[in-house]
């Protein structure tokens, strides 16, 4: 590992007190980032941001609801105040509530598009006005979204959470354009089958609407039939890409995309 990849570049995680998240933060940390670890759940990013101290890396820890501006703006500029300035911004937050087609509700709509999407965005433009007032010179900066194989592809029985991540791709291609004159470059990756806890509960909640007879039979069936590796992932898996997004090796760059996904979407 480059211990030095990230020097020099503050970053901003929401969604990072557990999962994929907190695993990109630790990272980006040992890259030589400095990260704010932001979440809903403030003691999940308090641990993160302990773990990352105790190894010599620089971190702090911020409450943040995703769906809510004011908070957005808190935590860009806790991570100014503490860092200095704003070079990397990673739109991690997500939440799925799968429902078969016929029985979502307007409640389960909002609720994933509210915090997949629309704090997706926020999320955007928060971080690229802090980008914007330290001047284009001191660029590129990075945003980064992370998508899903459902930015592809939809399945029936998580139609919500398909449209949400659908969205993220619209505004990486969007953002990509709106932005590139300040020198920030919007790109994503989209995992697959990850081993995390939102994972092992949409496992559990699979088979509560009876779309699976048992725990683990979704990863277990998908990785045998969807995953051309033969094998769900680990958030292990991700943080390369996450990693190499994050620094000057992708600088020429922006609008896309980047499957992580062991062979579920190849196009």
């Amino acid at each position: 590992m480059d211990k030095t990849r990230l020097q020099s570049k503050n970053c901003l995680i929401t969604g990072s007190a557990r999962g994929i998240g907190a695993a990109v933060a630790e990272y980006y940390a040992e890259q030589g980032a400095k990260v704010c670890i932001a979440d809903i759940n403030i003691e999940g990013c308090e641990q993160v941001a302990s773990r990352i101290r105790e190894k010599g890396g620089e971190a702090i820890a911020v409450a943040l609801d995703v769906t809510s501006r004011e908070q957005m703006k808190a935590a860009v500029k806790a991570t100014v105040d503490a860092f200095g300035s704003l070079n990397v911004m990673v739109n991690n937050a997500g939440i799925n509530k799968p429902l078969m087609f016929m029985d979502i509700t307007e409640e389960n709509w909002r609720q994933i598009m509210d915090v997949n999407a629309w704090g997706c965005l926020v999320g955007m433009q928060e971080a690229a006005r802090q980008m914007i007032e330290q001047g284009k010179e001191n660029g590129p900066y990075k945003i980064i979204n992370v998508g899903s194989i459902l930015s592809r592809q939809a399945f029936d029985d998580v139609i919500p959470y398909s449209c949400s991540k659908h969205a993220v791709m619209a505004m990486i291609n969007g953002g990509a354009k709106a932005l590139v004159d300040h020198n920030i470059t919007v790109n994503g990756y989209g995992p697959g089958v990850v081993r995390t806890e939102l994972w092992e509960q949409l496992d559990k909640d699979l088979v509560a609407i009876g779309k699976f007879e048992k725990p683990g039979q979704s990863m277990d069936e998908l990785a045998e039939n969807m995953i051309l590796m033969k094998r769900y992932s680990y958030p292990e898996d991700i943080v390369g890409t996450a990693s190499f997004l994050a620094s000057s090796e992708s600088d020429y760059m922006t609008g896309q995309l980047l499957m992580i996904d062991g062979g579920i979407v190849m196009q």
